[in-house]
């Protein structure tokens, strides 16, 4: 198994793209509407939703470039923790009930880039 550890930079890289372009697309949803029928469509910029949807379209974007990434993945990080104990828990204390579980994992994918840097392909090891 020791021979899949030379790949680390690389997966934590691939990993820091899919969770930044994923996260980004959260935001392009509520502030674009894009796509068509997606949830929860348009959002007031000046409501909580409409400033989620910029942090998560900034910070997905800096992340998936990989530039600035432990800032902005802490930002969406802590952004992903309020989203969680606000809008889901209230509900349910389980996730797989309140629906919880993407906020989940972003938290803690965006706090474990804070912790482990970009990886590969960043625009910050340039």
């Amino acid at each position: 198994m020791r021979r899949f550890s030379r790949w680390s930079p690389q997966l934590l890289g691939l990993l820091r793209i899919v969770a930044g372009l994923l996260f980004l697309a959260h935001g392009v949803v509520k502030l674009l509407g894009f796509p068509p029928g997606a949830e929860p469509g348009v959002q007031p910029l000046a409501s909580l939703f409409g400033v989620g949807a910029v942090i998560e379209l900034v910070t997905g974007g800096l992340v998936a470039l990989g530039l600035f990434t432990r800032p902005a993945a802490l930002i969406a990080s802590g952004q992903m923790a309020v989203a969680y104990w606000m809008f889901h828990a209230p509900s349910s204390p389980y996730p797989v009930v309140n629906g919880g579980e993407p906020a989940i994992l972003f938290c803690f994918i965006f706090l474990y880039l804070v912790a482990a840097g970009p990886g590969a392909f960043s625009a910050d090891k340039r």
